[in-house]
């Protein structure tokens, strides 16, 4: 008797279990075509939290990017203005309106000049784009009608300056924008250990003195003497050399 309740109890209990959904098989595989399902929620959330760590991180790198693209943007913006100066090994761009086999991309050769088609030799060194481009034009009257030449700067060659010594890169640096002593230094880098900082030797050559003149700088005169003006704007053609401590010579030594 009792078994008999015992087995009509388990049946009742399966009953209850189908009917309300206790059975494990209905909780594991969702009614097709509902889309409110435990499952269907649970993978929506899953999705919209890993789109929320895609975006974050595609924000990240954006801004990243960013960071590092505005320095550079301004960095270039500054390179050459109006008033630039074309020297020697500059590349220039040069376009004559209508005329393609006038438009050329020429580089000024070490004695200033560049040779263009009809007008040949002219020179370019000491010139700024826009006199070059005006001086162009006057020649190219003689043989085309109401000619429209512009002139833009490809590469900045002839503006350099020259790092030697305990410096972390010695070598050449092209002088694209505005550079201070101590922003020469960074760019080779910094200074090595050995670096005698407070004897910086600069070579310039003076056009007005036929030659080169001599400078010194401190680097802690600069920095903890407030000796601002020794951290002068260097000059195209400008040598900065870093001598090792073991090279300086004191007085009475």
């Amino acid at each position: 008797m009792n078994c008999t309740r015992c087995v009509i109890l388990v049946v009742f209990l399966l009953g209850l279990s189908a009917e309300f959904g206790w059975c494990e098989t209905h909780i594991a595989m969702p009614v097709a075509g509902q889309g409110n399902s435990l499952t269907d929620a649970t993978f929506s959330l899953a999705s919209a939290s890993q789109g929320e760590k895609v975006a974050a991180q595609m924000n990240k790198e954006l801004n990243k990017e960013s960071t590092v693209a505005v320095p550079l943007i301004e960095k270039l913006s500054n390179a050459v203005s109006n008033e630039y100066i074309i020297g020697a090994e500059d590349v220039l761009d040069i376009t004559v309106w209508r005329n393609p086999d006038l438009s050329k991309q020429l580089q000024v050769r070490p004695d200033g000049r560049i040779s263009m088609p009809i007008i040949r030799d002219i020179v370019a060194v000491g010139k700024t784009p826009t006199q070059l481009a005006d001086e162009m034009t006057v020649k190219l009257k003689e043989y085309v009608q109401n000619p429209v030449v512009a002139i833009s700067l490809n590469q900045v060659n002839s503006s350099n300056i020259f790092l030697l010594g305990e410096v972390a890169n010695p070598g050449k640096y092209p002088l694209k924008s505005k550079t201070t002593l101590l922003q020469g230094i960074t760019i080779a880098g910094g200074f090595k250990e050995t670096a005698a900082r407070n004897q910086i030797v600069i070579f310039r050559f003076i056009e007005t003195a036929p030659g080169m003149k001599r400078f010194t700088a401190s680097y802690d005169d600069i920095v903890l003497r407030s000796g601002i003006s020794d951290n002068f704007e260097l000059k195209p053609g400008d040598t900065l050399v870093v001598p090792s401590e073991s090279m300086v010579v004191f007085p009475g030594r």
